[in-house]
């Protein structure tokens, strides 16, 4: 089975046409290497994909006829991701709110005052 149709087959991507350009970008690798999204891929092959930040490591575990239902995904693969890849990403999520809160924009006059303010107090 082609990885493209695999990877949108255990619902890593919600549809196929995403998940073959995820592999065009470079995201997926098959065995430690760069693969094009008509590589074929076999049970016992590794297969590492990043998504949303995470480098998440699968091993295929057999081939899928078609797409299968969310909780028959773990028949197919073995997730092998480790804890510290998904500890990092909270690690991002709240050092991201930390400047500003979400949906606030950009920044006011008021703000831009302020950075302004503090930027020449430090030189």
């Amino acid at each position: 089975m082609r990885i493209d149709k695999y990877l949108w087959c255990i619902r890593y991507y919600k549809t196929r046409n995403v998940a073959s350009t995820a592999v065009k970008k470079g995201q997926v690798k098959v065995n430690g290497s760069v693969v094009k999204p008509s590589r074929e891929v076999y049970p016992m092959d590794k297969v590492v994909l990043r998504k949303n930040q995470i480098d998440y490591e699968l091993t295929v575990l057999d081939i899928p006829e078609s797409r299968v239902g969310a909780k028959l995904v773990d028949i197919y693969r073995k997730d092998t991701t480790p804890k510290e890849a998904f500890e990092h990403n909270e690690l991002v999520q709240f050092a991201k709110t930390h400047y500003r809160k979400k949906g606030l924009g950009r920044p006011t006059k008021k703000d831009r005052r302020d950075i302004d303010d503090y930027l020449d107090e430090s030189e």
